[in-house]
């Protein structure tokens, strides 16, 4: 199994925290990444500044997208592995708002750890409505 996969799955059940990235004790989607980043790379290479709940809404700007360029690899949707970092259109032209873990590629459906939204970090399947939203695809430097 991936590192990546493996240190995300210890955070299944971390209560879901706006702006939060602590195991075990709450997390938002890019709270998930940052602490698995922390994981497997080590410390993180820039400072977040506070971002509100409807960020990716206001300004126009691609900001999670930018920061996804600047420090992970960029790879192909069809190129796609355990452990890459998954970013997601909410709606069709809007920017990118929301990321997860590839966690499984066997069978018809992909799997994916992510905090989910007034829940916790939960692994599911990354169905239709998640495919079409499917915006790019990262890895991990040296992973």
């Amino acid at each position: 199994m991936s590192a990546v996969v493996e240190a995300a799955r210890g955070w299944l059940g971390t209560p879901y925290r706006h702006q939060a990235s602590l195991k075990g004790q709450g997390a938002d989607c890019l709270g998930l990444v940052r602490g698995v980043w922390r994981e497997v790379v080590g410390e993180e290479p820039e400072v977040l500044p506070p971002y509100s709940p409807d960020w990716a809404e206001v300004g126009g700007e691609e900001l999670l997208l930018g920061a996804a360029r600047r420090w992970l690899v960029e790879v192909s949707i069809v190129e796609a592995r355990l452990g890459d970092v998954m970013v997601f259109r909410m709606t069709a032209g809007a920017g990118v708002k929301h990321c997860a873990i590839l966690s499984e590629t066997a069978g018809p459906e992909w799997r994916m750890i992510h905090a989910y939204w007034g829940r916790a970090v939960v692994e599911s399947w990354v169905g239709p409505w998640w495919r079409r939203r499917l915006a790019a695809v990262f890895r991990l430097p040296d992973n």
